[in-house]
C-alpha cells in the first residue's frame, strides 16, 4: 500500500518541488496549504511534512497544534540548521527534523524511518496495526486509528495521553509500572521526574469522563480496570 504523505507548505514552488519529487519515488502525496483543512487531513495520512517557514502562521504554532490532535509522525522543515528551531521542534512533538536543502533521496528516508519507528513502537507493545479495538464500557480504544470514542463521540488526546491509553490497554488489569510507562511512551525511566506522569494521568482521567477506568496502585503504577470491574462499578 502506498505510503501517504501530507505536505504543509504556502510556498507554492517549494510545495510543487516536495509534491512531484516524493511522488516520483512511490509516495502519495497532497499539499495543503490552508492551515484548518490541514488539520482536518492530519488524521488520516502516514506522515506529514511541515515547512517551518510559513508566510500566514507561526510553523511551531502549527506543530504544536498537530501534535494536540494528531498521533501522525511530523517532519519538520526548515530554512537552516539551527539548533534552537530543530530542539523548540522536538519540544513540541516533532518527530524529525530537515533542512529545505535535504536531498530527496535522503527526505525518503527520513520520512520511511518516522513511519517505522511508529510502526515498531506498536509492534513493540504486541499489538496488531490491523484495526485492533479495545472496549471499555463507553470508552472504545481504535489502535490502528490511534482514535478513542467514548459514548461515540471522539475524545481528543495528546499523542503522549494516547501512547499512555494505548500501553494500559493492551493487558487489561495488569500494573504498569511507573517507570515502564515513562520507558515506553518518553523513552526514558523518568528517575527525577515526579510531574510529567501524573499531569498527563489527571488530563487522561478528565477527558475520559470515567475515573474508575484507570486505577492508580500506591507505589508501583497504574492499570486498567478489567471489563468485570467496571462491570461491578456500573451494577
Amino acid at each position: 500500500m502506498m505510503m501517504q504523505v501530507l505536505v504543509i507548505a504556502d510556498d507554492l514552488d517549494f510545495a510543487l518541488e516536495l509534491t512531484e519529487g516524493l511522488g516520483g519515488k512511490g509516495f502519495q502525496v497532497q499539499r495543503e496549504s490552508c492551515i484548518r483543512t490541514a488539520l482536518e487531513k492530519s488524521r488520516s495520512v502516514d506522515v506529514i511534512l511541515l515547512d517551518l517557514t510559513l508566510s500566514v502562521v507561526d510553523g511551531f504554532e502549527v506543530c504544536r497544534a498537530l501534535r494536540a490532535i494528531s498521533h501522525v509522525p511530523v517532519i519538520v522543515i526548515g530554512l537552516r540548521d539551527d539548533e534552537f528551531d530543530q530542539v523548540l521542534s522536538f519540544k513540541l512533538g516533532a518527530d524529525d527534523y530537515v533542512v529545505r536543502t535535504c536531498s530527496l533521496r535522503k527526505l525518503a528516508a527520513r520520512i520511511e524511518a518516522v513511519h517505522r519507528r511508529a510502526r515498531n513502537s506498536w509492534e513493540s507493545w504486541g499489538l496488531q496495526l490491523d484495526g485492533e479495538v479495545h472496549d471499555f464500557g463507553p470508552v472504545r480504544i481504535d489502535m490502528h486509528r490511534r482514535m478513542v470514542l467514548r459514548g461515540g463521540h471522539e475524545v481528543m488526546l495528546t499523542r503522549k495521553e494516547f501512547d499512555i491509553l494505548a500501553l494500559l490497554a493492551t493487558n487489561p488489569g495488569r500494573v504498569c509500572t511507573r517507570e515502564q510507562i515513562m520507558s515506553e511512551v518518553w523513552g526514558h525511566d523518568g528517575a527525577g521526574d515526579t510531574r510529567t506522569l501524573g499531569v498527563h494521568m489527571t488530563g487522561l482521567r478528565k477527558k475520559l469522563r470515567m475515573p474508575m477506568l484507570i486505577e492508580t496502585v500506591r507505589g508501583v503504577g497504574f492499570r486498567l480496570a478489567t471489563h468485570r470491574a467496571l462491570a461491578e462499578e456500573a451494577a
